[in-house]
């Protein structure tokens, strides 16, 4: 997997938890700056976990299927990207009712383990291709804590249309990090 395709899945697989943050940041009264990075660091921290529990599960699977591995993680990665674009096209039904001005810890945690899921299936197919688990996990983990940091904040500026969408992009990226590595294949045959 080159940088690119690294950087592209870094911040495809922090797209979902953009939008979880922009939903929490708008449930905020004036959520700031400290808040904003906690959110960051609890959802950065599990979805740098995540990808690895899956990278290990991959390891264990890939002496079974060596040489359909550029299928898995296409298929996987498409999947998952056609998964994100609906979640993002479907009607999201949660609107707030008050607004506290910090979300506690549990709250924030079980909603990054919920939007880490599909990086622990992206670490599943990882463990089909060439890549440093743990330079893919730190990556992933950064450009989660920048992008939920980033989304509190504008959460409550942008609300769920912009969250939505970015979930809609992040499908997309993932599915052509997909192809993207089914053509790497192809192409050094």
């Amino acid at each position: 997997m080159n940088p690119l395709s690294l950087l592209l899945l870094s911040f495809a697989m922090s797209t979902d938890a953009f939008a979880a943050a922009i939903g929490k940041g708008s449930g905020l009264h004036k959520p700031r700056f400290a808040e904003a990075l906690r959110a960051g660091l609890i959802f950065g921290t599990i979805e740098a976990i995540t990808p690895v529990i899956g990278w290990l599960i991959g390891q264990a699977a890939s002496r079974f299927v060596l040489e359909w591995d550029h299928w898995i993680a296409f298929v996987l990665l498409v999947g998952l990207g056609v998964h994100m674009i609906h979640a993002g096209l479907s009607a999201d039904d949660d609107a707030p009712e008050d607004k506290p001005s910090r979300h506690s810890f549990w709250v924030l945690a079980v909603t990054a383990v919920a939007t880490s899921i599909d990086a622990l299936a992206v670490g599943v197919s990882l463990a089909f291709v060439e890549v440093n688990i743990l330079v893919a996990a730190l990556c992933i983990g950064l450009a989660t804590t920048l992008m939920v940091t980033l989304g509190m904040l504008l959460g409550r500026m942008l609300g769920q249309l912009v969250g939505k969408r970015a979930e809609i992009v992040g499908g997309v990226v993932l599915m052509l990090v997909g192809a993207t590595i089914l053509y790497e294949h192809f192409a050094s045959l």
